[in-house]
């Protein structure tokens, strides 16, 4: 039985985990931390039916006491780094859905990771069919010399562009270093009008939007054609399957992963 801690067990993602983990065969919810509402049964607040697990407020009190064997983490950009230092202190494996991480934080995780021989694995995203657009995008990458990533979701994401999109454009750009070739000169009247310039070259447009989850959208041209990839999440329920995979994962594994395609 795989003992698993949520972090931000009251957020959007968090009470989905919650439920995912409490319906899973093999994995016990330990620990429910949460800045809000402490002392609340998670179980009622997800499920309607008490669990016995409490929400709590501080994350390392709950980890050192509760001694989770994977911690789930879906809280905010601006402390996600130090929380992840945190697990590796205390030698908790992790999985980490929240995104903010820029590539130097990346590469210390990975080498605390190492350094404590404590597995965590960092996704920007869990939904197994944006995954496989990710995978696809870097497959086309191949074949077209110009592309462009749209990412939405919803207006209160406080990071764009989206860790999705980031990803799937370093993914294109493994094997194409430049997506712009034959644009011609570009000048924007209005800064920002062309989006963010990612890896390869890959223009990032960013919508923020009331009614949107999640969504994106790959766009390759040539001459003659056009190739639109895209995946639309409906419900947060689709990240799970993703979320106990990589639990699954972490637990059975000692190293640093990012990115889920890298155990599908």
């Amino acid at each position: 039985m795989i003992k698993v801690g949520v972090i931000g067990a009251l957020g959007k993602m968090g009470r989905e985990v919650v439920k995912a983990v409490l319906n899973a065969q093999d994995m016990e919810l330990v620990c429910a931390v949460d800045i809000m509402g402490k002392s609340q049964d998670i179980g009622n607040v997800v499920l309607g039916n008490p669990c016995s697990i409490c929400v709590e407020n501080d994350i390392e009190t709950a980890i050192t006491e509760k001694k989770p064997d994977v911690v789930i983490d879906f809280t905010q950009p601006q402390g996600i780094f130090e929380h992840v230092c945190l697990y590796m202190k205390n030698k908790v494996k992790s999985v980490i859905g929240t995104t903010g991480l820029n590539q130097e934080n990346i590469e210390e995780l990975r080498k605390l990771s190492c350094e404590n021989n404590t597995a965590c694995l960092i996704a920007p995203n869990f939904s197994t069919g944006a995954v496989l657009l990710m995978m696809f995008a870097k497959q086309a990458a191949k074949y077209f010399n110009n592309a462009e990533i749209i990412e939405l979701h919803h207006n209160q994401k406080k990071d764009a562009p989206s860790g999705t999109a980031i990803k799937t454009a370093q993914l294109m750009a493994e094997v194409n270093p430049d997506f712009t070739l034959s644009n011609c000169p570009e000048k924007e009247l209005i800064t920002g009008a062309r989006g963010a310039n990612a890896d390869g070259n890959v223009h990032i447009h960013s919508v923020r939007m009331p009614g949107y989850i999640a969504s994106q959208e790959v766009i390759f041209g040539s001459n003659g054609q056009i190739l639109k990839l895209a995946h639309h999440t409906m419900d947060r329920s689709c990240y799970m399957a993703g979320v106990l995979l990589a639990v699954r994962y972490v637990f059975d594994n000692n190293d640093f992963i990012y990115g889920l395609d890298n155990i599908m």
